[in-house]
């Protein structure tokens, strides 16, 4: 089983480390609820997670559900029983080891921020480099 958690700790949960898929998803639903350019979900069997505390449930369409913690806003887990049913995505950069699933595809790109498609092309800095002189 895998770990994970929100910031203030406050919802931790297990996951198997076996999930039907792992994706970067950069649809606008996503992008804007995470406030990010994209975010990485492993979807898994509802009944095979383990979420310990309460997280916030909010209707992000007719069908599709995110689910948060109310204390410090970590976005945790996405249902679509519609879509879905019986299934949860967990958002893996809340994993105790993130590294510890790679992805496996970029979905809903026809959304995609188009800088993302160079993204990889910018400089890199190991920590935060500074203010410019």
């Amino acid at each position: 089983m895998l770990t994970g958690r929100c910031h203030c700790d406050a919802i931790t949960y297990e996951m198997p480390a076996e999930f039907v898929h792992h994706a970067l998803c950069h649809c606008e639903d996503c992008r804007r609820h995470a406030g990010a350019p994209m975010v990485a979900w492993a979807m898994v069997p509802a009944d095979r997670m383990m979420i310990h505390g309460t997280p916030k449930v909010y209707a992000s369409s007719e069908s599709g559900r995110r689910l948060f913690c109310e204390t410090c806003g970590t976005g945790l887990f996405y249902t679509n029983d519609e879509v879905f049913p019986g299934m949860i995505d967990v958002q893996t950069a809340t994993l105790d080891d993130p590294a510890a699933i790679a992805p496996q595809a970029h979905i809903q790109v026809a959304e995609r921020i188009a800088w993302m498609a160079s993204a990889h092309e910018l400089p890199i800095f190991e920590r935060y480099p500074g203010p410019p002189e």
